[in-house]
This record gives structure tokens, sequence and C-alpha cells, in this order.
């Protein structure tokens, strides 16, 4: 079975703990991870597995996760086994912890750069160097900028991080993770943005994920166009007729067009800048907004939701335990694969967005990945229509 080693917050080394029943321990690359734990209350060092404790598989120190929730499991008729239930977060949950605090002098934060480089500032102001040191995480630390991704222009007021960030890798497609630096006593935030293994790149080895190449057990498909939408009317400020809209997707005619209202009365008209008054003393004033800037955030806003809105196809599936594809040697979390289903003709390009690992005592290890993204949940959906109803919150 994988050896989970168990510290506390300060680094220490408690116990290494390798007898359980069962452990899925699953990585994501735009959310949040999770791992849940059976394990005999008996076995030594399973009163180590308390609330807070952090835990990851020997040596593997992007795979760490702090322990939130235990308790006895039931069997089947209502009565209390010898094995604790442990659940863990990955470290990345920290960041639900911080909201997104505007400064005192302007309504948003505002930040416009490479992808890699928004996400590395906002966790910077709320969780590594914040105005208030009350915030700060303890020994968090960001890793060197590599200024990767696109360039994008986010605005956020009091938005939950851990949302903000996925958010962005979802349009970036680049993940993001929180590591543990052992040596140097530190926690390291950083981004990756996987490699590119499709079928017909040249670059590197290509992964195919297929029945027919005996890289995949079994594989699941799901197409959906139920909440398409391919153009988008965007309106900002103002009332009535003075209020500014904008259009993208604009192209698409008669039953092809799936038209989108965003409400994004929440981008700002005018921005503050520093300035003098009459005595000398340093103040701020608002001043109107380029209306290109303004018509650059709008269009981004709508371009936001439209990804929200996409066609929607998932494809899952369960690696063979002998696939000629090795994980963590040929391919990873993050990575662009090619997968292919013959009987079904859908050869598709997706990123693998999740692995779920799997130890069963007495079985061998299993990994089930989802490809792209991962249908979406009832509370993912409630979630977005939130967001689209209520013009406060900005994205």
């Amino acid at each position: 079975m994988l050896p989970l080693r168990i510290i506390d917050l300060n680094f220490k080394l408690i116990e290494e703990v390798s007898l359980y029943g069962s452990l899925q321990l699953t990585r994501k690359h735009h959310e949040i991870g999770e791992i849940e734990l059976k394990i005999n209350r008996y076995v030594k060092g399973a009163n180590e597995l308390t609330k807070d404790r952090i835990i990851f598989p020997h040596n593997q120190l992007h795979k760490v996760y702090q322990i939130k929730h235990r308790e006895i499991e039931l069997d089947e008729n209502g009565k209390e086994t010898e094995n604790w239930i442990i659940k863990a977060k990955s470290l990345k949950s920290w960041l639900t912890q911080r909201l997104i605090l505007p400064p005192v002098h302007t309504a948003y934060v505002n930040k416009q750069g490479k992808a890699e480089t928004v996400m590395k500032y906002f966790v910077d102001i709320c969780a590594v160097n914040p105005v208030d040191a009350k915030r700060r995480i303890p020994n968090l630390v960001i890793a060197p900028n590599q200024n990767r991704g696109d360039t994008i222009s986010r605005s956020a007021r009091f938005d939950v991080l851990s949302d903000e960030l996925t958010t962005i890798s979802q349009l970036s497609g680049l993940g993001w993770n929180i590591s543990v630096d052992i040596k140097n006593k530190r926690f390291v935030f950083d981004v990756n943005e996987g490699v590119n293994r499709v079928a017909t790149q040249r670059d590197n080895p290509p992964v195919i994920f297929s029945p027919e190449f005996n890289s995949l057990k079994s594989m699941g498909y799901t197409e959906s166009y139920l909440d398409y939408k391919n153009m988008a009317y965007i309106a900002g400020q103002g009332e009535g007729v003075d209020r500014r809209v904008i259009s993208i997707g604009d192209t698409a005619t008669g039953l092809d067009r799936y038209e989108l209202f965003v409400d994004a009365r929440d981008v700002e008209e005018t921005q503050s800048v520093d300035t003098v008054d009459e005595e000398g003393n340093p103040t701020t004033e608002d001043v109107p907004r380029p209306v290109a800037d303004i018509v650059e955030d709008l269009t981004d806003r709508g371009n936001e939701k439209l990804e929200e809105h996409k066609q929607e196809i998932y494809m899952e599936g369960q690696i063979l335990t002998k696939s000629p594809f090795i994980y963590e040697r040929d391919w990873d979390l993050g990575d662009i694969t090619t997968q292919q289903n013959k009987n079904w003709g859908i050869t598709m390009d997706a990123r693998i967005t999740e692995v779920k690992e799997i130890y069963e005592a007495g079985n061998p290890k299993r990994i089930e990945v989802v490809f792209d993204k991962d249908k979406p949940t009832f509370m993912n959906l409630i979630k977005r229509q939130f967001k689209n109803m209520n013009p406060v919150i900005k994205q």
C-alpha cells in the first residue's frame, strides 16, 4: 500500500502509516482535490490522523492534504465498526479562507497581465503579503513568476480567492497547487500548464487513451448542448438607452444563434488617480476610464460567461493497470492527450483535469481520470445562476 506521511503545521514528522483498508486520492487541475482514507483505528499511527494534521504520500510533496474530518465508519446495519473514515482537502483549500478585498480608495481589485501573473498577484495580496497582517497564511510563499498563459484582465470585489483562481484556471488552462517544501519549511503556491501530448504534435511523445490501444479499461462520453450559448449582449453601467451595451459572437445566424444577456453593471466607468489638492496635499480623484478599457473589460466578461455556456463534452475512463502509458512518467494531471473510441466514431484532444488514485487492501492500484472538465453538479449550476443574477459579485 502507498505509505502516507503525517506532519504538523511546523513540518515535524509525526508518523507514517501504510496499513489501511482503502485510500482514494483525488488531484484536480482547476479545483480543490481531496483524500478519503479508511483505516482501522487500532493500527499504528491511526490515532495521529487528527484535525489539521497534514498527510501526503511518501516523497510526493505535490500531493499534500490537510485533515478536516474523521468519523467512525458504520456497517450496513448502522453499527459502529473498527474503522476511521478520514477526509482531507488539498492545501489549495486554504485559499477558500480568503476573500479578495478591494483597497479603501477603489471599489474593485483590478489586475491585468498574463494569467499566471494575475493568479499570483491575487494570492500575494490576500494571503502572502496582505495589508492586514492577520490575513497572512504562515509559511506560504509564491514560486517565481514565469508569465505563463494568455493576457487577461480581471476585477474582483469580496470574491472567494479560490473561486477566482478556479475561474482563471478554467479560462486559461493553467492549473494551480500548493505543495510542501520540507527542507525550507514552507508551503509553495505555483501554477502549471501541463504538457501537450496529443497525437498530432511532434514535440513530445504522444499519449492516446483508447480501449483499442489497451490504455483504457472503460470509457464514458457525454456531449450536451442543453445550456449552450454562442452570442452575448453585455450591459455595463447606465440606465435605459444610455446604458453601455456591447455584443460578441455576432456572426451566428438563424437557428445556429444562441443569445445570452450578461449584466455587467459592476464594470467601472471611472478610476481613482492620485493627485494633490489646491494646498498641495495628496488626495485621490475619480476620472473617466478610457472607453477602450471599459469595452475590453465588458468583452472579457462576455467571453467568461460564454465559456460557462459552451458545448459541453465530457469524457472519463479507468486506466488499465498494465497500460502502455505510465501515470506520472508518460502523462500527468494537466496534460493534453488524445482520446479515441473507434466504435463510437469519436476522437478528441482534451486536458486531463482530474486524476483519482485508488488503493485497496488486496487489490491492485487503480487510476481513474476525467478529461476536459467534469459534469457540472447541482451546486455548480446553482452557483453559476447566482453569479449571473447578482451584479454585485464580479469575477
